[in-house]
């Protein structure tokens, strides 16, 4: 029995270890082969089954009118909404057009709301993206740089691969390696659980290309602090 608790217990202490340092094991999103096999009407059915489940089994009464409607409507936000961005079929689709008037400069598109959950205890963590970039031959319409953030925050993160992940597909969707993005966020597993610091914000940075170059760092860093 003592050995049973034991292993239970180190089992418990490295999930904590790693929930609490909040460590990423991939730049990917850990996603099984088989992810997309079931649709998503099945994916909201099994998942409401199983969240009624959890508030059953929290003691919750499912018969009151406030609470008996909550499995099926956590089961869709989960699947249409909050991590709808696990879905390649929901990456929003990136047009490009002619450079025509030669802008060579940065160009910043800064405060993008985003909300996404922290994989390790599925809580909401939200703030701003910050994202410049410099064009070639092509630029991007705007609202695509806002829907690509929010594309990849729509799934459970960790805030360094969200912003290793927004940089990517900059990259690649503009065709430039001259790319910036910033994130500020608020982590409500850090306010609202464990140490329960409602002050502190998280601030990770990727640069590439000619923005890494410190003229070019300073000037982008310097005007996203601007009001």
């Amino acid at each position: 029995m003592k050995r049973k608790e034991t292993l239970s217990n180190m089992r418990e202490n490295d999930f904590e270890e790693v929930g609490n340092h909040h460590h990423a094991t991939s730049l990917d999103t850990p996603l099984r082969d088989d992810a997309f096999e079931m649709d998503d009407e099945l994916k909201m059915e099994l998942i409401e089954n199983h969240f009624e489940s959890i508030m059953q089994i929290l003691g919750l009464d499912l018969t009151d009118d406030s609470l008996k409607g909550t499995p099926h409507r956590v089961a869709k936000m989960f699947v249409k909404e909050v991590f709808s961005g696990l879905n390649p079929a929901n990456r929003p689709e990136v047009k490009l057009f002619e450079n025509k008037f030669n802008f060579d400069e940065m160009l910043i598109e800064k405060d993008i709301t985003f909300y996404t959950h922290c994989e390790h205890h599925f809580v909401p963590f939200f703030g701003k993206a910050h994202v410049a970039y410099i064009p070639k031959g092509k630029v991007i319409g705007l609202s695509k740089i806002n829907r690509i953030v929010q594309y990849y925050a729509k799934r459970p993160q960790v805030q360094e691969r969200l912003t290793v992940q927004i940089m990517d597909d900059l990259r690649r969707s503009l065709q430039t390696d001259d790319v910036a993005v910033v994130l500020e966020a608020d982590h409500l597993c850090v306010a609202s659980r464990g140490v329960q610091d409602t002050n502190s914000r998280t601030i990770t940075s990727k640069f590439s290309g000619r923005l890494q170059k410190d003229d070019y760092r300073k000037e982008f860093l310097q005007l996203i602090k601007k009001g």
